[in-house]
């Protein structure tokens, strides 16, 4: 997802259901041509389309935006590797049992930390 530093930049997203182009244009500080650009290009970005062809984003999109846009702007991938990055296994969360296993031994290495810090 986004990183924190990159949430900073842009404004905070309201809490309604569905955006129009020109309002997620400013919330991710990106012109609607490129929005428009970027649904043929990445497959994760499917907003509502609507009577006379509008476009209506969900949050759940525009969160997709702000990620493609800190890939391409703030970490210098192409459009391909940006593509690559979402759709790779990276992206995708990790298992509950991975997770435990991984908070067990953060656990036990903070331990550690604290019986060094102690003495």
């Amino acid at each position: 997802m986004l990183e924190p530093s990159n949430n900073d930049e842009l404004p905070v997203i309201p809490g309604k259901r569905y955006f129009t182009i020109g309002e997620v244009s400013e919330l991710c500080a990106v012109k609607p041509h490129v929005l428009r650009y970027w649904e043929q290009e990445f497959p994760q970005l499917k907003p509502v389309k609507r009577r006379g062809n509008r476009r209506y984003y969900q949050r759940a999109d525009v969160l997709t935006i702000r990620q493609i846009r800190s890939l391409l702007y703030d970490q210098g991938f192409t459009i391909g590797g940006a593509r690559q990055q979402m759709t790779s296994d990276v992206n995708k969360p990790e298992s509950s049992t991975e997770l435990s296993k991984i908070v067990a031994e953060m656990i036990r290495d903070l331990e550690e930390v604290l019986e060094v810090l102690k003495t």
